[in-house]
């Protein structure tokens, strides 16, 4: 028997579910569900949702100090931005390529163009012979005479790239892409994730820079962008995404808590509890239910009860939350989160105006202490406008089993630091005169879902939580880095449990 539209609308007003966390992850899920009319939650331990979304003012203007962009790849996040009334502020980078920094006997050169991941489809390309020179050109030309020895399925990127076009193009090319893109080493980078089709080309064309001049033929053909290569961002920032999620949740009826650190979660029968500590002032903030039987607010701690939970935490705090509900993911491997560390400049700067190194600049590892620094005032008009004469720039610190210089420092010696790679990647001296104000943030990156092994680990931890009834998860390390990833498993997700909670 098909149950009633109106039945199901009212069993679904019966249903109260908590989202432990307001990352993207996060919001999406509680969106989700509360848009079919349940009771949602959301309980954020910071004082802001976003997650790895985040603002900070910057000498009186509004920046992106997390995400700055969005992959174009699948559709998914566009979808959502036109859904939220966000179109009209979708805007694409300034074209302009970025700059390679810390070549051996060169120092900078701009980034090749027609590669990718640092490919090349042709050595002996001027700016690809400039940055590996003669000997890395006749090296990585072998690649055209020699068979291929692993037909299609030589899974690191690192041991592939070495093996038919040498150590110049591993180190020098492809190493500064992955440990910019994906704090990764090329040797654990999966070639099938990173570069779909890439094994599949060097199989049928018989060399690796055949491979990727085919691919790149073929998305042209498709009128597309290389893999992972296409990307926008909104006008005013990234965070306009958080504030849309955040008013269309509370317009459907649903609570978004800051400043809720949740410290246990068990469950009983079919009743899930969720404790949080929150400032004492705020426990009559969210009032209890008419009943009184949902709600148990203490002087410094919220009790919670729900028909459902969905973890949308980083990894290691949803394994301690789920040690005892979800017993079976203690058995899983973690996997290994690098800590990445963003560090914002506002700079009096004159003589970046000019955009000297592009729209960024990515390293050679090892090279500097920075591994990569964006260009904002260069790369997206809203910022130059919002700027004005001053400039803006990105430094990017720490990668996978290296931890960020800046993480020890107090803000103004990692201002500081941060400014004299600044000055180092752009080729200009910059003065501490020049900065006019600085903004650090910290993010436990997720592991990518290109990294070798990651899709084992991610599914056997997803298949952990889902055995367990009336739960779920979400977020970047179960997905996969990115929103192009993170949006459509949340929805995916929230899907599930919805449908778990509706028809049984």
């Amino acid at each position: 028997m098909t149950a009633r539209p109106e039945d199901l609308a009212a069993l679904a007003a019966e249903k109260h579910v908590i989202v432990i966390g307001g990352g993207i992850g996060g919001l999406i899920a509680a969106r989700e569900c509360v848009k079919v009319g349940m009771r949602v939650t959301v309980l954020e331990a910071a004082d802001a949702v976003g997650g790895a979304i985040r603002r900070a003012d910057l000498g009186g203007i509004t920046v992106d100090a997390g995400a700055e962009s969005f992959a174009t790849r699948g559709g998914h996040v566009r979808a959502l931005l036109d859904d939220l009334g966000l179109a009209d502020r979708i805007v694409a980078p300034a074209a302009g390529g970025a700059w390679l920094a810390g070549i051996p006997g060169v120092g900078a050169a701009p980034l090749p163009v027609g590669g990718i991941l640092g490919i090349p489809a042709n050595p002996f390309q001027d700016d690809v012979r400039r940055i590996i020179g003669w000997s890395g050109v006749w090296r990585a030309y072998l690649d055209r005479v020699r068979p291929p020895l692993t037909i299609g399925h030589n899974h690191s990127l690192g041991k592939l790239v070495s093996s038919r076009m040498g150590a110049k193009v591993r180190d020098r090319l492809v190493a500064p892409v992955t440990t910019g893109v994906y704090s990764a080493l090329p040797e654990d980078v999966d070639v099938d994730i990173a570069a779909p089709g890439l094994n599949a080309a060097l199989t049928s064309v018989g060399s690796l820079s055949g491979a990727v001049q085919a691919l790149r033929d073929e998305g042209a053909a498709r009128s597309a962008k290389a893999p992972g290569s296409a990307v926008e961002g909104l006008d005013g920032g990234m965070s306009g995404l958080v504030d849309a999620l955040v008013a269309d949740i509370e317009s459907l009826g649903g609570v978004v808590r800051t400043g809720a650190e949740v410290s246990g979660v068990s469950r009983s029968g079919a009743t899930w509890t969720v404790t949080a500590g929150i400032p004492a002032a705020d426990t009559d903030a969210l009032a209890a239910p008419a009943d009184g039987t949902n709600e148990e607010p203490t002087s410094e701690e919220l009790v919670l009860t729900a028909d459902a939970v969905i973890v949308a935490t980083p990894e290691a705090t949803a394994r301690e939350l789920l040690a005892s509900s979800a017993p079976a993911l203690s058995r899983t491997d973690a996997a290994v989160a690098p800590e990445i560390e963003i560090v914002t400049l506002l700079l009096d700067a004159a003589e970046l105006a000019s955009a000297p190194r592009g729209t960024g600049v990515l390293t050679v590892p090892g090279s500097h202490t920075a591994k990569a620094l964006t260009h904002s005032s260069a790369k997206w008009r809203w910022v130059r406008e919002a700027a004005g004469e001053r400039q803006v720039v990105r430094v990017s610190f720490g990668a996978q089993g290296e931890p960020a210089a800046t993480s020890a420092p107090d803000d103004a010696d990692a201002a500081r630091l941060a400014l004299r790679e600044a000055s180092a990647l752009l080729g200009v001296p910059l003065d501490e005169s020049a900065l006019v104000a600085s903004h650090r943030a910290r993010f436990v990156q997720s592991q990518p879902a290109s990294i070798i092994g990651s899709g084992d680990r991610r599914a056997a931890a997803r298949a952990a939580v889902q055995a367990v009834p009336g739960l779920a998860a979400v977020g970047a390390w179960l997905a996969g880095t990115g929103l192009a990833q993170v949006i459509p498993d949340a929805k995916e997700e929230a899907d599930r449990l919805r449908r778990a909670l509706l028809w049984g």
